[in-house]
């Protein structure tokens, strides 16, 4: 869709798909419905990613090119699908920001899966420890703010 194209942050950018079909879905879909929908996209990034990724490796002649965003997508949808509870702007934002810190800076293992795994797995695995561990810690925020 051209957002890993944008000249600086395309990471950023790419995620923002993930936002995307996330409120769509909350608008869309049934509450009881919502997690299993956006497991479904999930999985529909995570193939597609798997798929393409030799592609883009051999178009931008890098073994994780910048401009290949499903990965941050994916990532995203990890947070989404872990957390039911973000259904606002102001969480779904939250939710957001913290995934793409965690995501640059990279917390072990996503650090170490990041250096020493090649290939699709590689680009895609480090993203999904972020989503992780952004959804775990949206949940310590929720937790301990609804008592």
């Amino acid at each position: 869709m051209g957002l890993g194209l944008a000249p600086v942050a395309p990471g950023t950018f790419g995620a923002l798909l993930g936002v995307g079909i996330h409120v769509a879905t909350l608008r869309w879909s049934s509450p009881e419905r919502v997690v299993p929908v956006l497991l479904f996209w999930l999985a529909v990034v995570c193939v597609a990613h798997w798929l393409l990724t030799p592609f883009a490796v051999g178009y931008w002649k890098h073994p994780d090119p910048r401009h290949f965003v499903l990965d941050e997508v994916a990532g995203y949808l990890v947070v989404a699908a872990v957390c039911p509870f973000m259904t606002t702007w102001s969480s779904i934002a939250a939710g957001f920001v913290l995934f793409r810190v965690l995501d640059v800076i990279k917390i072990p293992p996503a650090r170490q899966i990041d250096r020493d795994w090649k290939g699709a797995a590689g680009i895609l695995v480090d993203d999904l420890v972020s989503g992780v561990y952004a959804g775990v810690i949206m949940w310590v925020f929720w937790l301990t703010r609804s008592g």
